[in-house]
C-alpha cells in the first residue's frame, strides 16, 4: 500500500473576517464558523495575552463555547509575542483545522498577523538585537529631549514612500522600517512591495466588514462606556497588581493606557473614557488605511448577512 501523501498548506482554504475595531467582526465569525463547519484563529494582537478581556474585547467563554477558538490567552502580558511567533503558531493550527475537515476563520483586525500567516514576514537576514536597542534608545533620548519625530524624519530622508505610510508617533513601525534599510542595504518600500507579490501558502477568503465610519464610531463610543461599566479599571487594576506595570508593551495597548493613568491616580476616570473613544476612533481609520492595500479584499456591510454567506459558501465550494 502506498503511503498517503501529507497534506500540505497550498490545499488549505481559510477564511479572513476582519475589518475595524467594532465593525462585528467576533459575532459573524462565530456564526460562519457554526453554520460552515469551522473553528475561529484568533488574529488580534491583544486577545493572545492573558488576563486582558474586556479592554481587548475578547470573545466570551459563552462565545467560545459556541465553536472551537484558538491563539487565545496564550502568554502572560509580561513576555514577549511577534508576529513571526504568531505565523508560526498560526499556520500549525491553520493545518491541524484543515485535517480535522474543517474550515479555519481567522478574525481580528491586526492586519500584520493576517499577513504573516497568509504571505509570511519580510525576511532581512537574520535579527540584529544591537541595531534594535540602538534604535530605540535613539527615539527615547529623542522623545525626552522634546524631538519624539526625530526617527521618523530620518526615514522620511532616506525612504519618504515608507515614511508617509507610517504615522510619526509609530515608533516601532519607524524602527522597524530603518532596521530594513540598514540590514537590506535597500529600501524599505522597495522590499515590502517586492514581497507583497510573493506567492501565498493558502487560499483566502478575504472578507472585510465594515458597516460605515459614523455607525463604528457610535459603535465605538457604547463599546467605551460599556468597557468601563463592565470593569476595564478593575481588570487594570488587577494586572497592575499581579506585577505587569504600565511600561509594558500589551499594558500601552488602547484602554489600558488610558486606565493606567487613573490607577495611578493622576487622571479621571471622565477624561480617560473620552482620551479612549477618540483613540479607538483613529485607530479603526488606521486599520482602514491597512486594509484598502489588500487588493483581494471584499468589503462588506455586516447588514449583508445573505451575500456574506453566499461568498463564504462559493468560497468553500471552490468557485471564488
Amino acid at each position: 500500500m502506498q503511503p498517503t501523501p501529507e497534506k500540505t498548506p497550498q490545499q488549505v482554504s481559510v477564511v479572513v473576517v476582519t475589518g475595524p475595531t467594532a465593525s462585528g467582526k467576533t459575532e459573524l465569525a462565530i456564526r460562519l464558523a457554526e453554520h460552515f463547519g469551522g473553528e475561529v484563529v484568533n488574529a488580534d494582537s491583544m486577545q493572545v495575552y492573558r488576563y486582558m478581556d474586556i479592554g481587548t474585547a475578547k470573545p466570551s467563554l459563552e462565545e467560545r463555547g459556541r465553536v472551537p477558538h484558538h491563539l487565545f490567552d496564550v502568554v502572560t502580558p509580561d513576555l514577549e509575542y511577534s508576529a513571526g511567533r504568531y505565523a508560526e503558531e498560526a499556520r500549525t493550527v491553520v493545518q491541524a483545522i484543515h485535517e480535522r475537515g474543517r474550515i479555519p476563520v481567522l478574525t481580528g483586525g491586526t492586519g500584520l498577523y493576517i499577513r504573516a500567516l497568509l504571505h509570511g514576514l519580510i525576511s532581512t537576514g537574520a535579527a540584529e538585537p544591537a541595531l534594535r536597542a540602538r534604535l530605540e534608545a535613539e527615539a527615547e533620548e529623542a522623545r525626552a529631549s522634546g524631538d519624539p519625530d526625530l526617527l521618523h524624519q530620518r526615514l522620511a530622508r532616506l525612504d519618504p514612500q515608507a515614511a508617509a505610510s507610517i504615522h510619526p508617533h509609530d515608533t516601532r513601525r519607524t524602527i522597524r522600517a530603518l532596521e530594513i534599510i540598514e540590514q537590506s542595504g535597500q529600501l524599505a518600500s522597495t522590499v515590502r512591495d517586492e514581497h507583497r507579490f510573493s506567492e501565498t501558502s493558502f487560499r483566502s477568503l478575504h472578507l472585510v466588514i465594515d458597516p460605515g465610519r459614523e455607525v463604528v464610531s457610535q459603535r465605538i463610543e457604547t463599546r467605551c462606556q460599556a468597557m468601563i461599566d463592565g470593569g476595564l479599571l478593575r481588570e487594570v487594576r488587577a494586572l497592575r497588581e499581579r506585577g505587569y506595570g504600565s511600561e509594558l508593551r500589551p499594558m500601552q495597548g488602547i484602554g489600558y493606557r488610558h486606565m493606567n493613568p487613573v490607577v495611578d491616580g493622576v487622571d479621571t476616570l471622565a477624561n480617560a473614557v473620552v482620551s479612549m473613544a477618540a483613540d479607538t476612533r483613529r485607530f479603526a481609520r488606521r486599520q482602514r488605511t491597512w486594509l484598502r492595500k489588500v487588493e483581494s479584499a471584499l468589503w462588506l456591510d455586516p447588514a449583508e448577512g445573505d451575500a456574506i454567506f453566499k461568498h463564504v459558501e462559493d468560497f468553500c465550494r471552490g468557485s471564488q
